[in-house]
């Protein structure tokens, strides 16, 4: 609940929270599958918010969506075959860089002709990481905010850039035998208990200044690239 009130504020976060939570509990790659529904489920309602936006997202972003299904085959694939401790300190480090260089205010800006050629190996990466640890959004966040989007437009931007990546990992954690249906019944459970927390944190979203939207995204991206980083020690 916890982590599905931090999506609806902030439009992310809610792997990164989750599946650290959950991994207490039972092992990572299980937990990875549970949370597989309650992220399409949160990321769905996000988009549904402002549908008529969703064409020219799809527009803009397909050639980032298309390399990330790519990789989330590629990173599920690892996923059964390889520890995902490297990829989740390597992802924390980078995130708390990328919180250093904002505070110095070194923030990098991604200008428009640069977009485009960015977008395949950034999907790709984020594809990646996101099938091998569940955590596709640090990638894609850092992405969305190097671009300088409103705030609108960056939540709408990750909750579809989501969207697209965990439906995709859905098909990769079936296609590779993961998705049990004892926890497929797991996973329906956990989306049915985020969404009361989810709307919730939607409501602060509405209300939050741009300014200092911008300063609590930061600190939510501090917070996760800590708790990647002790993730991926443990």
């Amino acid at each position: 609940m916890l982590a599905a009130f931090v999506k609806g504020c902030f439009g992310f976060g809610f792997p990164t929270i989750a599946t650290p939570a959950v991994a207490l509990l039972t092992a990572v790659r299980t937990a990875i599958v549970i949370l597989v529904f309650p992220n399409i489920v949160l990321d769905f309602r996000q988009v549904a918010r402002r549908p008529l936006e969703v064409p020219a997202l799809l527009r803009r972003h397909s050639v980032l969506y298309l390399f990330g299904v790519a990789g989330t085959f590629v990173g599920t694939k690892l996923l059964v075959t390889l520890p995902t401790r490297v990829a989740v300190l390597t992802l924390g480090l980078l995130v708390l860089t990328f919180v250093g260089m904002s505070l110095l205010e070194v923030v990098p800006r991604i200008p428009p002709g640069w977009e485009r050629p960015l977008a395949p190996p950034l999907g790709f990466a984020a594809g990646v990481l996101g099938g091998l640890t569940n955590v596709p959004g640090l990638l894609l966040i850092i992405y969305f905010y190097s671009l300088g989007l409103p705030k609108g437009e960056f939540v709408r931007s990750n909750a579809l850039s989501f969207l697209v990546f965990k439906l995709a990992q859905l098909a990769a954690v079936w296609q590779f035998q993961l998705l049990t249906g004892r926890l497929f019944l797991l996973s329906l459970l956990a989306g049915g208990l985020g969404l009361g927390a989810f709307r919730a944190g939607v409501w602060v979203q509405d209300r939050a200044d741009p300014a200092r939207f911008n300063r609590w995204i930061l600190a939510v991206l501090a917070g996760m690239g800590v708790m990647t980083v002790l993730r991926g020690l443990r």
